[in-house]
């Protein structure tokens, strides 16, 4: 039987297919509307010999990876920066040589995989996303209405407490700038508004994930960290090592080795960007809000390191030290314990 490697360059509109056999030869190619059924009636006569349908990862990557694979495709989604690397050879740039191209990949098999979340993990995920733009929204109003005032030589008063009460106090006898300024107030309330809509429905969620309960038994993990860690892990069991969740989350240092030179350099930033920033926050917490007692010796640890070298260093290292921590956690369904003295 005939064994078929597919590639999808998929787009908004229009996903590019290119179908290679075993030997290497195009046998199909085309373009289909981006719907599993019309990409699977583009695939139509080849379903039992298709080994490989390779997808690059992007915004419809995990939307349609979950489709193909419930009409059982044999999807496979690969790292796009792989992908580019590879297609960056070529000297013209079209979605047809894109899907032939990816397609002597498929059928090479020299590409990396990447895991793709589940339904539960991308709702999650799309929940801290949109808590993120509410606060990113109101931050932005505030800094327009800073900026604005500050134009016009009004500075905030630092009394009444209240924020939008400290707006109307200077905009007080100043009907043309009142009505500039009014309604980003009126945006700024309904972005916190939206924002504790969403914070609730994350604590409520949050709550009734068990592996969140626990990950939020370590010292300066709270919802929002707990919560980012299980959306962006979704399937722990794909991690042989804890140790391996801080370079997947980008906090281990870069190192270039060749021939005599060897060095080490900042950390990756390679992992996801929120994670990243959640354990940062966590880990900063810990080593200068929470109270003496529990996780001391985590304080203790990070405050040693600090002596010796600076304040970020130290909370990065403690960063990477509790994702190592939360990942072990999540696999042994313990829950933190300090070490007794």
């Amino acid at each position: 039987m005939e064994r078929y490697f597919v590639d999808l360059d998929v787009s908004k509109d229009e996903t590019a297919i290119c179908v290679r056999r075993e030997d290497g030869r195009v046998v199909r190619s085309g373009k289909a509307p981006t719907d599993p059924e019309e990409i699977c009636a583009a695939l139509k006569g080849l379903k039992k010999g298709l080994v490989r349908v390779v997808l690059e990862t992007g915004r419809m990557s995990n939307w349609l990876y979950g489709e193909l694979e419930r009409r059982g495709l044999p999807a496979i989604c690969v790292d796009a920066r792989q992908a580019h690397a590879v297609l960056s050879q070529m000297h013209n740039k079209t979605d047809a040589n894109d899907a032939a191209m990816l397609a002597d990949l498929a059928r090479t098999g020299f590409f990396r995989k990447v895991e793709v979340k589940s339904q539960r993990g991308q709702e999650l995920r799309a929940l801290l996303t949109a808590r993120e733009a509410a606060i990113g929204a109101r931050r932005n109003v505030e800094n327009t209405i800073r900026g604005l005032l500050a134009s016009f030589g009004v500075r905030l008063p630092k009394e009444p407490r209240n924020y939008d009460a400290r707006i109307r106090c200077v905009l007080e006898g100043n009907d043309g700038l009142a009505r500039i300024i009014l309604p980003l107030l009126t945006l700024r309330t309904e972005a916190l508004r939206q924002a504790a809509s969403l914070t609730k429905e994350l604590v409520r969620r949050t709550r009734e994930r068990d592996e969140c309960m626990r990950l939020m038994t370590i010292p300066g993990v709270g919802t929002v960290t707990a919560a980012a860690f299980v959306a962006t892990i979704d399937t722990p069991e794909r991690f042989l090592r804890s140790r391996s969740v801080g370079a997947y989350a980008g906090l281990t240092s870069r190192r270039y080795q060749s021939d005599a030179v060897d060095y080490g350099g900042r950390i990756s930033k390679r992992g996801d960007r929120l994670l990243r920033t959640m354990l940062y926050e966590a880990a900063n917490s810990l080593l200068c809000r929470v109270k003496p007692g529990v996780g001391q010796e985590l304080k203790d640890w990070a405050t040693a390191l600090k002596q010796r070298t600076n304040h970020k260093t130290a909370v990065v290292a403690l960063a990477r030290k509790l994702a190592v921590m939360m990942h072990a956690i999540w696999i042994s369904g313990a829950t933190f314990k300090p070490r007794e003295a």
